[in-house]
């Protein structure tokens, strides 16, 4: 078994088996090695220990159900794994800055951690030739943009530190909170924008601040008078790493899958193919019904 197949096992393990008590000692005899060795390899892979992973799994599971509102708190920390109301609190507040009472009344969107795809990394993915995992499909290939396009929405300094997996850090979801105030707001656009698809955009980070700019919104098809709520930004033409996603719901497509795409798409589908990208990247979500829930990640080649 290589060392990849075995921690995850591990985490299989542990989703199959969550709100039940774990020590690291039991889930490493499960896959024949040491203590020390399987978690200096499940830190490594996972990015967090392997109880860390659990506490922040349990919360992730544990957020989702603060939004139905015919549970008691206390019995929801019991049930998920906490040893009290105090403990699920205080370890709720380090993950999420906020309360599960605060969360519960305004649900923002929150960046949770989710479940890895670890062999995801070793998939050696062709250009053209789409894989099929076991909740989504992927496909990449290359798409040139011969004319820079135009779109209007809202904008944001995002903290990278408090956004998976780029900080690999929980926290509320910036960019799921800016769609949320386009969304509210779209209605204003409706004579001036395409109704196929939206678009999402990371760029000008900012390597002192630690920050980087997001952008939600859509294709502008027509000239709109100027609106103060809102700002234009331009894609540029060029040519286009294009990553398309495929899945059986929406909301697992814009978080599961496209947290696993990005991590498999920056840190092993790129160096294996030896690309430079610019500073940037886009998200196209079709709004076409018979397309199914459908996203595309474009990165642009540097220098093209």
């Amino acid at each position: 078994m290589h060392a990849w197949e075995a921690i995850q096992t591990a985490v299989d393990e542990i989703e199959a088996h969550l709100f039940e008590e774990m020590k690291t000692q039991d889930l490493a005899d499960q896959v024949s090695l040491s203590s020390f060795y399987f978690q200096k390899l499940f830190k490594r892979l996972v990015g967090k220990s392997p109880q860390e992973y659990i506490q922040l799994r349990r919360l992730a599971k544990a957020a989702e159900a603060l939004k139905q509102q015919d549970c008691r708190i206390v019995d929801l920390a019991l049930e998920y794994g906490f040893s009290s109301h105090a403990h699920f609190t205080r370890a709720f507040k380090e993950a999420y800055g906020l309360t599960p009472s605060a969360y519960r009344q305004n649900q923002p969107r929150l960046n949770t951690l989710i479940k890895p795809e670890i062999a995801l990394a070793y998939q050696h993915l062709d250009e053209d030739v789409p894989l099929l995992l076991d909740d989504f499909l992927m496909e990449i290939k290359r798409k040139t943009f011969n004319s820079a396009k135009t779109f209007i929405g809202v904008e944001a300094e995002v903290s990278i530190a408090g956004q998976i997996p780029m900080g690999e850090s929980t926290g509320i979801d910036m960019p799921g909170e800016l769609w949320t105030s386009f969304h509210h707001e779209k209605a204003k656009l409706s004579d001036y924008i395409s109704p196929d698809y939206e678009l999402g955009m990371s760029y000008q980070a900012d390597p002192q601040k630690e920050t980087f700019t997001y952008f939600a919104g859509a294709p502008l098809i027509t000239a709109c008078p100027k609106l103060s709520d809102f700002t234009t930004v331009t894609l540029p033409k060029g040519e286009y790493i294009v990553c398309k996603l495929e899945a059986e719901s929406f909301e697992m497509l814009v978080t599961d899958i496209l947290d696993k795409a990005g991590k498999y798409l920056f840190g092993t589908w790129l160096p294996a193919h030896q690309l430079h990208v610019d500073p940037f990247s886009a998200e196209k979500y079709s709004l076409i019904k018979d397309h199914g829930y459908q996203m595309e990640i474009w990165i642009k080649i540097q220098g093209e």
